[in-house]
């Protein structure tokens, strides 16, 4: 692996960008996720900026069950976010679908549109189990590399 390519994987393990996306939850979640970054909670305080557009954001904070109205552009929102994408389904719904699930309108839980990295259950979730979440994620991502690195070395 170059060195660029180690100093890129190092800044975005440090330093990832996140993007919410609701995708039909009654809200109770996404008070809780925007209570994960104000300075109480401090999610900054691993790196992690909320940002506006998909393109700039390497984590997906899903909070929701998938409906049938919201799956296209929940798929349209993954495929704009760079390589290596990470999707955290934040919330009961967004796991299975919670007391959604069973609905007319409702496919389940955020995994039956995309790839999930990581659920964090709870109705809702606390802002501490958020950001337990996301930590142990990025500590995940990090022995991941050091394997990738070691197995780089070991050829």
């Amino acid at each position: 692996m170059k060195l660029v390519d180690r100093l890129v994987n190092w800044a975005r393990i440090k330093s990832p960008w996140a993007i919410h996306f609701n995708t039909g939850s009654c809200n109770a979640c996404d008070i809780e996720v925007v209570a994960a970054i104000t300075p109480r909670f401090d999610l900054e305080r691993f790196g992690i900026q909320v940002k506006g557009a998909p393109r700039h954001a390497d984590l997906l904070l899903c909070s929701g069950p998938v409906t049938r109205q919201i799956e296209a552009r929940l798929k349209r929102i993954y495929d704009q976010m760079a390589e290596p994408k990470f999707v955290a389904a934040v919330g009961t719904c967004a796991c299975t679908g919670g007391v959604f699930r069973g609905c007319y309108n409702v496919k389940g839980g955020i995994d039956q549109a995309i790839p999930v990295s990581i659920y964090i259950p709870g109705c809702p979730v606390r802002p501490e189990a958020i950001i337990d979440g996301v930590a142990k994620m990025l500590k995940q991502l990090e022995e991941s590399q050091k394997q990738a690195e070691e197995a780089r070395r070991a050829t």
